[in-house]
Parts: structure tokens; sequence; C-alpha cells
């Protein structure tokens, strides 16, 4: 009897060793072909070590798009700010905000950003409003603008809203080159410090780029609060402008800020994104070569060359990091195929950016990207 039961137990063991595996009811890992984490272009991120190598990956495809992303008009001097699920933009020459969910698509939110009797209040400080800067501090929404009618007449003021499509009301004049001395008190980009809380104004061009502590308001300044070169030559220390940067942007990765910036010619293939970077906001800002920005040194991250279609990329706005980690650079650039009757326009463009083993960040070719790989959200 005890026989039988043992060939009775073997059989049934032997029959449930053949029955079908059970279908697999977890998660797949998420694999993005050539995007992985912005750290290079051509390699694949590969499997999640922490994921079982025999279940099969989800690919998520590439999709192209074409820049510039925004082709109904110029879009000089770019801010973009994020709220929710949605990107907006304003840039030099236009009070309509503008909207989208990628990065890619965009179309007008039909919103004003400043009301008109903002922009009346405004104009009694200069004639031109130029490159926008805006971010949200406390429980409101501020838009910085550049008030020019000189460079020894330039002004940066203050805009505030509760709503992040505005409309933005006038506060006043944050800083201003009559007071200061400081030539082009133009391109006002705010931070505020994660460490320490404390407000700070990058903004410069052809009088040096400088930095100054914002009050926790982010709407004057600071008690006491004093001017430091923190960036570039005086045009008269570099008249071909190489060396002059104006158009800045802080970053933060990994351990260190970055500081971007744009020299040259605006209107000529000349102008170029560079940039430098330091432990802190308040530290000395170095090139590559751990050369000083303040002394004119800096490492060019997109540049173009005579003749190129796209050429003069600059004025950057924000850097945004997609859900794979792959990070992308939103700035100006003109292209002389979309209105060869008017060269002088500067689009909208968007296009992946990279990081080194060292940590410097860098664009594939060095230029201006035709086609590139959309965001993935």
């Amino acid at each position: 009897m005890k026989r039988i039961l043992g060939l009775i137990t073997v059989s049934l063991l032997l029959a449930s060793s053949c029955k079908p595996a059970e279908p697999y009811k977890g998660h797949y890992p998420v694999i993005v072909p050539g995007t992985n984490t912005g750290t290079d272009p051509g390699t694949d991120p590969g499997t999640d070590p922490g994921t079982d190598p025999d279940t099969p990956p989800v690919v998520i495809p590439d999709v192209p798009f074409t820049n510039p992303v925004r082709t109904n008009g110029a879009w000089a001097d770019p801010t973009i700010w994020k709220d929710g699920n949605n990107y907006y933009t304003i840039a030099t020459g236009s009070n309509t905000i503008w909207k989208s969910t990628d990065l890619v698509h965009w179309s007008s939110s039909g919103n004003s950003a400043r009301s008109n009797a903002a922009n009346t209040a405004a104009k009694a400080y200069g004639n031109d409003f130029w490159a926008p800067d805006v971010i949200k501090i406390g429980n409101y929404w501020l838009m910085y603008l550049s008030i020019r009618n000189s460079a020894a007449d330039s002004n940066i003021g203050v805009f505030k809203s509760l709503y992040s499509t505005g409309p933005f009301q006038w506060v006043g004049i944050v800083t201003s080159s009559k007071d200061t001395g400081i030539k082009d008190t133009i391109d006002p980009e705010v931070v505020i410090d994660p460490d320490t809380g404390k407000v700070w104004l990058f903004f410069g061009s052809v009088g040096k780029m400088h930095r100054v502590e914002l009050d926790s308001s982010g709407l004057a300044l600071a008690a006491g609060a004093t001017y430091t070169h923190v960036a570039g030559l005086d045009i008269n220390q570099n008249s071909s402008r190489s060396k002059v940067y104006e158009g800045c942007y802080l970053h933060k990765h990994g351990d260190y800020w970055y500081l971007f910036g744009s020299a040259g010619r605006y209107a000529d293939y000349t102008y170029k994104i560079v940039v430098g970077r330091s432990a802190t906001l308040t530290g000395e800002f170095v090139d590559e070569e751990g050369r000083k920005m303040k002394e004119g040194y800096a490492t060019p991250v997109i540049s173009s060359a005579n003749g190129d279609t796209f050429y003069g990329p600059g004025h950057n706005g924000e850097i945004f990091t997609d859900s794979t980690g792959q990070d992308y650079i939103l700035y100006h650039c003109h292209n002389n195929s979309i209105d060869p009757a008017n060269p002088g326009k500067r689009y909208l463009m968007l296009q992946r950016i990279f990081w080194d083993q060292n940590g410097w960040p860098y664009v594939q070719d060095g230029k201006p990207a035709a086609t590139d790989i959309s965001p993935k959200f």
C-alpha cells in the first residue's frame, strides 16, 4: 500500500511541475531608448536593476518634433513657468501669454500678461519692455521686466498676480541704473536659495552681470543690500561683446548652481549660450577650466557659425525635466528660412540638454537642433 501511495504522490508532483506558468501580473519596467537620464544622447538606459530581467520591457516610442516650437512670430528672451500640468510663456514684444502641456505644442491662452493700467504705470519709467522673468514667491506670481530708455536710463520693475495666468498688476521699480550707475540694468533672473530662503536678483548686460538680494516678498531690495559683480566684462573692455554676458538664468544640478548667459551680438551668429558654475549662489562662478566668469570666461553650450540656418542662439529660458529624467532647455534663435524678408526675428526653440561625467551641460553637436525628441510627460 505504501508503495502504491508513493507512486501516486510522485505522479502528482510530476503533473504539477508540468502545469503552465501563471501569466505575469506585475508592472513591467519602462525603457526609453536614447533618452535615459539626460547623461548621454547615445546610450540606452537598460533595465532597472531592481526588476526581474526576464520580464519584457515596455518601450515608450520616441516622438520627433521640429524647431522652432512656436512659429507664430518672434519670441525673443523667453521666460517659461509651470503651474499644475500647464506651461506658460511670455517674451519680449508680447503681452499675451501662450500655453502648452508638452513644451512642443503652443497656443495662445487669450490672457494678457499685464493689465492696461499696469503697462501705463510702467511706461512712466521707460518706453521699451524687454526680457520678462516669472516666478512664484509666497502666494503671488511675480513678473520682473526690463523697462528701458537707454543703457544709462534702464530699470527692472515688478508686477504681481494671484494667478499664474495674470493679469499682473504694477508694483514698482526694484532697481534702476540711475541709482546704481550699472549700465543696462536689464534681463532679470530671480531665484530663491532653498538652503537659506533668501531671494536673489541676477541681472545685467553691457555694464556687467550683477547680483543683489531682495526682501522675502521679492518686491523690493533687502535692507542694506549691496551689488556684486558676478560675470562678464563691461562693454568698454570688450567691444566685440564676446566676454559681455547678458540674459542670465540660474539652474541647480547636482551639487552646483549653473549660471547661463549669452555672449556676442544678439543680431548675428556670434551670439551664443555660455555657462559657469558655483557651489553656492553667492560663490564664485567659474568655467570648465576654473577661470572666473567675472573675468570674462565661460564654457560654450550652444553656438552657431556664419551661414547656418539656425543662428545666434541665446537668452535661454528655463530648463525642465521630463518623466524619464531627460532635461530640456528653451531659448531663442534666428531662423533665416521661416521669414527671409524679416531675418531679425528670433523664435522659440526647445532642445535636449545633457550633462557630462564632470557635470557640465552640453547639447548634441553643440548647435541648435532642427529636430529633436519630444519630452515624455
